[in-house]
């Protein structure tokens, strides 16, 4: 199976959070998988067989009913115009490859990008959680927000749990 194959592969597998989240190869023996797992089993595999200009990135994006429309009974509920939300992607030279779902959640998001930056695939692990809640609670002090850190997480967390039914 080449490269191509692969990623077809990875984007057919369903969207679910894996049981382990430090092997990324679950995604093929669970056949579910994240933003962060597929991705990085990706960038993986590439660096594994030699396979350039494969680069993984976490890009902060402003999840909203526009771009997430599963997410808007909650987002309004809570009085929310969006949640700053990170998502891993993989760039093949200059070209964005997203296989988190069959349709790419990259085309509906790339104008809603705050930052994005480049990491290795362990970092999807630790780094990632911790540079989204980072980003989070920069984000409610500059924004101003009446809700706490936890509360946002709360709902954060109800969004994705939204999104893995039936992606």
């Amino acid at each position: 199976m080449n490269f191509k194959e692969l990623i077809e592969k990875v984007k057919q597998i369903p969207y679910g959070r894996n049981s382990n989240r430090t092997d990324f190869s679950l995604i093929l023996t669970e056949n579910k998988g994240t933003c962060s797992s597929k991705h990085a089993f990706l960038k993986d595999f590439a660096d594994k067989n030699d396979i350039e200009n494969v680069k993984l990135y976490i890009g902060i994006f402003k999840m909203n009913e526009q771009n997430t429309p599963k997410i808007a009974p909650i987002l309004s509920q809570n009085k929310l115009d969006y949640i700053p939300e990170a998502h891993c992607y993989l760039r093949v030279n200059t070209e964005v490859i997203d296989v988190t779902t069959q349709n790419s959640l990259f085309e509906t998001i790339k104008n809603d990008i705050l930052e994005e930056i480049e990491i290795q695939p362990e970092q999807v692990i630790d780094f990632k959680v911790n540079y989204h809640q980072d980003f989070l609670r920069n984000w409610l002090k500059t924004s101003h927000q009446t809700k706490t850190f936890n509360e946002v997480w709360k709902i954060r967390e109800e969004c994705i749990t939204k999104l893995s039914t039936n992606i």
